[in-house]
């Protein structure tokens, strides 16, 4: 064997740990970065985990409960404590108070409550005993 034949196969030969040592350290960075594609990113890369999916009720919405069960909660805490705020309603429920920046103003245009500054209120001014 010349030696330009055994560069060459020295070459090639570190040249296949390097591509290892690359797929390693991807493998590794899309683990901390989770499965979003970013620059520098190999197209068609993508999380080693196969794909399954899981059968669906029929009828019934992916990932909601179904009943505005949210929205009636909130909406009993109102009737019960008129001028009861989003932070109070939010605490109540123990959730987050932005979901119900999002629910208050759907009971609004279904003429359930009102606002009134920070407070809300049933509307037509009921409150319940």
């Amino acid at each position: 064997m010349s030696f330009v034949d055994s560069a060459v196969k020295d070459i090639d030969s570190r040249l296949k740990e390097l591509q290892d040592e690359v797929a390693k350290l991807e493998a590794a960075r899309a683990a901390l970065v989770g499965t979003r594609r970013g620059p520098g990113r190999p197209r068609g890369s993508r999380s080693t985990r196969p794909v399954t999916r899981r059968a669906r009720r029929p009828g019934r919405p992916r990932g909601r409960r179904g009943g505005n069960t949210r929205s009636n909660q909130a909406l009993e805490l109102v009737r019960n404590q008129p001028g009861i705020t989003i932070p109070q309603i939010a605490e109540a429920l123990k959730i987050e108070p932005n979901y119900l920046y999002r629910v208050m103003p759907k009971l609004v245009s279904d003429g359930q409550v009102r606002r009134d500054g920070q407070g809300w209120h049933p509307a037509g001014g009921q409150a319940k005993s």
